[in-house]
């Protein structure tokens, strides 16, 4: 029954992000603005972590299973990719260095941003 409820806070909190796409004109998908309404309540004490913490550890263990299919296909296009080889392992690692770029700056923003406010 534990597992239940806090499946159900997680998917009630999917379902708020859903509609928020729905109200919200912006090409935001609505699993991105469930993590943003998530960590909010998170951080806001509205949700406590030991209340989804059991059923986020088992979500977590079978994230690795929705990757297959992609991986499947991906095995399965390997005759096209042969000739597509050179740019797209450069495009993959591009992508990867601004990906990494992005998200390091923004984590350095943000604790800049919160060693200000405690100043």
């Amino acid at each position: 029954m534990k597992y239940a409820l806090q499946f159900s806070i997680i998917l009630a909190v999917a379902l708020v992000g859903e509609l928020l796409r729905a109200v919200i004109p912006a090409p935001i998908p609505g699993s991105v603005y469930g993590l943003v309404v998530l960590f909010i309540c998170l951080s806001c004490g509205i949700i406590r972590v030991s209340s989804i913490e059991d059923s986020s550890k088992i979500l977590l263990e079978l994230l690795p299973l929705t990757l297959v299919p992609a991986a499947v296909g991906i095995v399965d296009s390997l005759d096209v990719l042969k000739s597509m080889a050179i740019p797209v392992v450069l495009l993959a690692t591009i992508g990867t260095a601004l990906v990494g770029v992005a998200a390091s700056g923004a984590a350095e923003g943000i604790i800049r941003f919160s060693k200000r406010g405690k100043k």
